[in-house]
Protein backbone atom coordinates (compact mmCIF):
# COMPACT_ATOMS: atom_id res chain seq x y z
CA UNK A 1 0.00 0.00 0.00
CA UNK A 2 1.10 3.55 -0.62
CA UNK A 3 1.13 6.17 2.10
CA UNK A 4 -2.31 7.35 0.90
CA UNK A 5 -3.88 3.94 1.50
CA UNK A 6 -4.27 3.14 -2.21
CA UNK A 7 -2.91 -0.15 -3.58
CA UNK A 8 0.55 0.13 -5.13
CA UNK A 9 1.08 -0.84 -8.77
CA UNK A 10 2.51 -4.30 -8.00
CA UNK A 11 -0.44 -5.18 -5.74
CA UNK A 12 -2.93 -3.92 -8.37
CA UNK A 13 -1.22 -6.09 -10.95
CA UNK A 14 -1.02 -9.06 -8.57
CA UNK A 15 -4.77 -8.75 -7.99
CA UNK A 16 -5.36 -8.69 -11.76
CA UNK A 17 -3.19 -11.79 -12.21
CA UNK A 18 -5.16 -13.63 -9.52
CA UNK A 19 -8.41 -12.69 -11.26
CA UNK A 20 -7.18 -14.03 -14.60
CA UNK A 21 -5.80 -17.21 -13.05
CA UNK A 22 -9.17 -17.84 -11.40
CA UNK A 23 -11.03 -17.71 -14.72
CA UNK A 24 -12.60 -21.02 -15.73
CA UNK A 25 -12.53 -22.10 -19.36
CA UNK A 26 -14.46 -24.70 -21.32
CA UNK A 27 -12.98 -28.20 -21.12
CA UNK A 28 -11.90 -28.37 -24.77
CA UNK A 29 -9.78 -25.22 -24.53
CA UNK A 30 -6.41 -25.74 -22.84
CA UNK A 31 -5.08 -22.48 -21.35
CA UNK A 32 -1.60 -22.11 -19.86
CA UNK A 33 0.69 -19.27 -18.80
CA UNK A 34 3.57 -18.46 -21.10
CA UNK A 35 6.48 -16.03 -20.93
CA UNK A 36 5.25 -12.47 -21.37
CA UNK A 37 7.05 -10.19 -23.82
CA UNK A 38 9.76 -8.13 -22.15
CA UNK A 39 10.13 -4.37 -22.33
CA UNK A 40 6.57 -3.56 -23.42
CA UNK A 41 5.26 -2.54 -19.99
CA UNK A 42 6.52 -2.61 -16.39
CA UNK A 43 4.08 -5.44 -15.58
CA UNK A 44 2.76 -8.12 -17.93
CA UNK A 45 1.14 -11.54 -17.97
CA UNK A 46 0.67 -13.78 -21.00
CA UNK A 47 -1.40 -16.91 -21.54
CA UNK A 48 -1.81 -19.23 -24.51
CA UNK A 49 -4.85 -21.27 -25.49
CA UNK A 50 -5.22 -24.26 -27.78
CA UNK A 51 -8.39 -25.99 -28.92
CA UNK A 52 -8.11 -29.69 -28.08
CA UNK A 53 -4.34 -29.85 -28.52
CA UNK A 54 -2.83 -33.19 -29.42
CA UNK A 55 0.34 -32.37 -27.46
CA UNK A 56 0.60 -29.90 -24.57
CA UNK A 57 2.57 -26.79 -25.44
CA UNK A 58 2.21 -27.29 -29.20
CA UNK A 59 -0.17 -25.14 -31.24
CA UNK A 60 -3.39 -27.01 -31.94
CA UNK A 61 -4.36 -27.85 -35.52
CA UNK A 62 -7.87 -26.58 -34.69
CA UNK A 63 -7.03 -23.11 -33.38
CA UNK A 64 -4.76 -21.25 -31.02
CA UNK A 65 -4.44 -17.88 -29.36
CA UNK A 66 -2.46 -15.63 -27.04
CA UNK A 67 -3.71 -13.11 -24.46
CA UNK A 68 -1.36 -10.52 -22.93
CA UNK A 69 -2.26 -8.20 -20.08
CA UNK A 70 -0.05 -5.13 -19.80
CA UNK A 71 0.05 -2.69 -16.89
CA UNK A 72 1.84 0.65 -16.77
CA UNK A 73 0.98 2.96 -13.84
CA UNK A 74 2.23 5.92 -15.93
CA UNK A 75 -0.78 5.44 -18.27
CA UNK A 76 0.76 5.72 -21.76
CA UNK A 77 -1.21 8.24 -23.84
CA UNK A 78 -1.84 5.68 -26.61
CA UNK A 79 -3.53 3.39 -24.07
CA UNK A 80 -5.72 6.00 -22.40
CA UNK A 81 -5.33 4.21 -19.06
CA UNK A 82 -2.98 2.03 -16.98
CA UNK A 83 -4.01 -1.30 -18.60
CA UNK A 84 -3.84 -2.68 -22.12
CA UNK A 85 -4.85 -6.06 -23.50
CA UNK A 86 -3.20 -7.45 -26.62
CA UNK A 87 -4.58 -10.64 -28.11
CA UNK A 88 -4.07 -12.96 -31.03
CA UNK A 89 -6.22 -15.81 -32.35
CA UNK A 90 -5.86 -17.97 -35.43
CA UNK A 91 -7.44 -21.05 -36.94
CA UNK A 92 -7.23 -23.04 -40.16
CA UNK A 93 -10.19 -22.91 -42.55
CA UNK A 94 -11.60 -24.79 -45.46
CA UNK A 95 -10.21 -23.04 -48.59
CA UNK A 96 -13.71 -22.11 -49.81
CA UNK A 97 -14.41 -20.32 -46.51
CA UNK A 98 -11.08 -18.50 -46.76
CA UNK A 99 -12.22 -16.79 -49.97
CA UNK A 100 -15.29 -15.24 -48.33
CA UNK A 101 -15.02 -11.47 -48.78
CA UNK A 102 -16.63 -10.81 -45.38
CA UNK A 103 -14.48 -13.24 -43.37
CA UNK A 104 -12.24 -10.57 -41.81
CA UNK A 105 -15.27 -8.48 -40.83
CA UNK A 106 -16.93 -11.50 -39.25
CA UNK A 107 -13.81 -12.35 -37.22
CA UNK A 108 -13.67 -8.80 -35.82
CA UNK A 109 -17.40 -8.80 -35.07
CA UNK A 110 -17.03 -12.04 -33.09
CA UNK A 111 -14.52 -10.34 -30.80
CA UNK A 112 -16.69 -7.24 -30.34
CA UNK A 113 -19.80 -9.36 -29.76
CA UNK A 114 -17.97 -11.54 -27.21
CA UNK A 115 -16.82 -8.44 -25.28
CA UNK A 116 -20.25 -6.82 -25.44
CA UNK A 117 -22.12 -9.97 -24.39
CA UNK A 118 -20.06 -10.02 -21.18
CA UNK A 119 -20.45 -6.28 -20.56
CA UNK A 120 -16.66 -5.96 -20.71
CA UNK A 121 -15.96 -2.23 -20.53
CA UNK A 122 -13.23 -1.07 -22.92
CA UNK A 123 -12.13 1.70 -25.25
CA UNK A 124 -9.39 2.46 -27.80
CA UNK A 125 -9.80 -0.86 -29.59
CA UNK A 126 -7.72 -1.58 -32.67
CA UNK A 127 -6.74 -4.62 -34.65
CA UNK A 128 -6.29 -6.46 -37.90
CA UNK A 129 -7.91 -9.55 -39.35
CA UNK A 130 -5.87 -11.42 -41.93
CA UNK A 131 -6.97 -14.30 -44.11
CA UNK A 132 -4.35 -16.37 -45.88
CA UNK A 133 -4.80 -18.79 -48.78
CA UNK A 134 -2.04 -21.25 -49.65
CA UNK A 135 -1.33 -23.91 -52.25
CA UNK A 136 1.36 -26.56 -51.96
CA UNK A 137 3.83 -27.37 -54.73
CA UNK A 138 6.48 -30.03 -55.21
CA UNK A 139 6.76 -32.25 -52.16
CA UNK A 140 3.98 -30.21 -50.45
CA UNK A 141 1.51 -30.57 -53.34
CA UNK A 142 -0.25 -33.54 -51.73
CA UNK A 143 -1.19 -31.37 -48.73
CA UNK A 144 -3.56 -29.50 -51.05
CA UNK A 145 -4.92 -26.01 -50.65
CA UNK A 146 -5.09 -24.37 -47.25
CA UNK A 147 -6.54 -21.27 -45.62
CA UNK A 148 -6.20 -19.54 -42.29
CA UNK A 149 -7.79 -16.64 -40.41
CA UNK A 150 -5.79 -14.61 -37.92
CA UNK A 151 -7.01 -11.80 -35.69
CA UNK A 152 -4.71 -9.47 -33.76
CA UNK A 153 -6.35 -6.91 -31.50
CA UNK A 154 -5.72 -4.63 -28.56
CA UNK A 155 -7.90 -2.52 -26.31
CA UNK A 156 -7.89 -0.69 -23.00
CA UNK A 157 -10.04 -2.50 -20.41
CA UNK A 158 -11.74 -1.04 -17.38
CA UNK A 159 -13.41 -2.79 -14.48
CA UNK A 160 -13.11 -6.53 -13.98
CA UNK A 161 -10.68 -8.35 -16.26
CA UNK A 162 -12.46 -11.72 -16.24
CA UNK A 163 -14.97 -10.73 -18.95
CA UNK A 164 -12.08 -9.74 -21.23
CA UNK A 165 -10.21 -13.03 -21.05
CA UNK A 166 -13.51 -14.93 -21.33
CA UNK A 167 -14.32 -12.99 -24.52
CA UNK A 168 -10.89 -13.77 -25.95
CA UNK A 169 -11.34 -17.48 -25.15
CA UNK A 170 -14.70 -17.43 -26.93
CA UNK A 171 -13.08 -15.80 -29.96
CA UNK A 172 -10.41 -18.52 -30.15
CA UNK A 173 -13.12 -21.20 -30.04
CA UNK A 174 -15.36 -19.43 -32.57
CA UNK A 175 -12.51 -19.14 -35.07
CA UNK A 176 -11.77 -22.82 -34.51
CA UNK A 177 -15.38 -23.82 -35.24
CA UNK A 178 -16.59 -24.25 -31.65
CA UNK A 179 -19.40 -21.79 -30.91
CA UNK A 180 -20.64 -21.28 -27.32
CA UNK A 181 -22.45 -24.34 -25.97
CA UNK A 182 -20.62 -26.80 -28.24
CA UNK A 183 -18.46 -28.43 -25.56
CA UNK A 184 -17.88 -32.09 -26.34
CA UNK A 185 -19.06 -31.76 -29.95
CA UNK A 186 -16.72 -32.64 -32.81
CA UNK A 187 -14.73 -29.69 -34.14
CA UNK A 188 -16.40 -28.28 -37.22
CA UNK A 189 -14.29 -28.73 -40.32
CA UNK A 190 -11.99 -31.17 -38.54
CA UNK A 191 -10.63 -32.34 -41.91
CA UNK A 192 -9.21 -28.90 -42.54
CA UNK A 193 -5.67 -28.55 -43.75
CA UNK A 194 -3.31 -27.49 -40.98
CA UNK A 195 -1.25 -25.43 -43.42
CA UNK A 196 -1.67 -21.67 -43.22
Amino acid sequence: MTEHGRPSAPSLFDHAVEEIRATEFRDDLVVREITAPAGVAPFSLAVAADIRPEVDGVDSPYGTGRFILLHDPDEPSAWGGPWRIVCFAQAPLEPEIGTDALLADVAWSWLVDALDSRAAAYHSASGTATKTLSKGFGSLAEEGDGAQIELRASWTPSGSLSPHIEAWAELVCMLGGLPPGSEGIAVLGSHRSTRG
